[in-house]
């Protein structure tokens, strides 16, 4: 995935309600960011770290620009929740994600579960159904080792079981974790964060949802879905 045209860097000032992040850029201009992540974004929210930032050229919106990247321990990180679905999108089409290819069709946003909508729905004449949940992954406390979730995440955990549900009807589910950080090449649930979560991935697992870790190489000009990393149950 590109960035359409080069992104700005700063230095992040706070980051606040959520979805807003007020960012002093290299040129001395202040502005204020959508900050296009729900979770806690932990280590990587503190005063004066640096940022980079894509800017829209709509007029219409309210906020010109985006927070894309948080720079920290000298490697990038992408806190964008919206990029794991188109990157993954592009791995699909490229083949890029061996696990998952030989399917005629990758449909988004398919109605399943209890007012759900899968990610991705694989589908090819020969072979079962594969239905496809992203998660965006960007935690990092020790060592090498990338996390998810970084606050409670309910609605994940609902997806898990609902994944299993398919699994149960004789379908293929999979859980797929795309870890937007350059350093690191292991994953785990978090167990202290979210422990419903932790079980709910060790049971659905057990009950045949597979569980697919991707890193990613960032740079800013370009996110690209690029290796296949451990899960560590």
């Amino acid at each position: 995935m590109d960035f359409p045209q080069p992104l700005k860097r700063g230095q992040l000032v706070q980051r606040y309600k959520r979805f807003l992040a007020d960012i002093v850029l290299e040129d001395g201009s202040e502005i204020t960011a959508h900050c296009p992540n729900p979770g806690a974004m932990l280590g990587l929210n503190m005063p004066g770290l640096p940022v980079w930032v894509s800017r829209s050229p709509d007029p219409k919106r309210k906020l010109a620009h985006t927070l894309e990247l948080v720079e920290i321990d000298g490697g990038l990180v992408g806190i964008n929740t919206m990029h794991p679905n188109r990157l993954v999108a592009e791995a699909l089409a490229a083949d890029a994600i061996p696990e998952l290819t030989g399917y005629a069709t990758h449909r988004r946003e398919v109605k399943y579960g209890q007012a759900s909508r899968v990610d991705f729905l694989l589908e090819a004449p020969d072979r079962p159904r594969c239905w496809l949940e992203i998660k965006n992954c960007h935690l990092r406390r020790t060592g090498t080792l990338a996390e998810f979730p970084d606050c409670v995440a309910a609605r994940s955990t609902k997806h898990l079981r609902e994944l299993e549900a398919m699994v149960a009807e004789g379908d293929r589910a999979v859980a797929l974790f795309v870890v937007q950080r350059t350093d690191c090449d292991a994953f785990s649930a978090c167990h202290d964060l979210d422990p419903a979560f932790a079980r709910g991935l060790e049971a659905a697992a057990d009950a045949g949802v597979e569980v697919l870790v991707y890193g990613c190489d960032l740079t800013p000009e370009q996110v690209r879905i690029a290796r296949a990393m451990t899960w560590r149950r």
